[in-house]
């Protein structure tokens, strides 16, 4: 039953990136936009006097968001993969997978108003499945330490 949770996570988190993706451009600068004036207000509270650069301070946060949410695929995906019996090739399969998820990502993405395919991303995208899976394998040695 816990396999099936696990599997259902994985498919749930990917389509909230399938979502995400096929947002047209308006839509999702419309949401970056908005967690970046959130942020900045945060900011500018804690350090009064801060000057951001708006524009860049956007692309960061969108950038970030890719690695974010590939670094969650990476940890549900290894763990999931973990709890289906892979073995010694669950880091390679994980990996796999998340490359291969993120690189249709980026293709979908071409057929979406407003939006592009960029490699940038789907590098971005792969460093935060690795750390992800780097997460999840640190995570998973703790708890066999702690066992034993």
């Amino acid at each position: 039953m816990i396999k099936i949770f696990s599997w259902a996570a994985v498919i749930f988190w990917m389509a909230i990136i399938f979502y995400l993706s096929h947002e047209p451009a308006s839509s999702s600068d419309e949401l970056s936009i908005g967690i970046s004036d959130v942020m900045v207000t945060i900011v500018e509270k804690v350090v009064p006097g801060t000057e951001v650069n708006m524009d860049e301070f956007h692309h960061i946060v969108r950038k970030c968001a890719h690695f974010l949410a590939y670094l969650i695929l990476g940890l549900l995906l290894t763990h999931t993969l973990r709890r289906s019996g892979t073995g010694r090739w669950t880091i390679g399969i994980a990996l796999i997978i998340c490359v291969l998820y993120a690189s249709s990502d980026e293709l979908h993405q071409l057929f979406v108003p407003g939006r592009s395919a960029e490699v940038r991303d789907v590098l971005i995208d792969s460093v935060g499945a690795c750390v992800g899976i780097i997460l999840d394998l640190l995570i998973w040695k703790g708890k066999q330490r702690y066992k034993s």
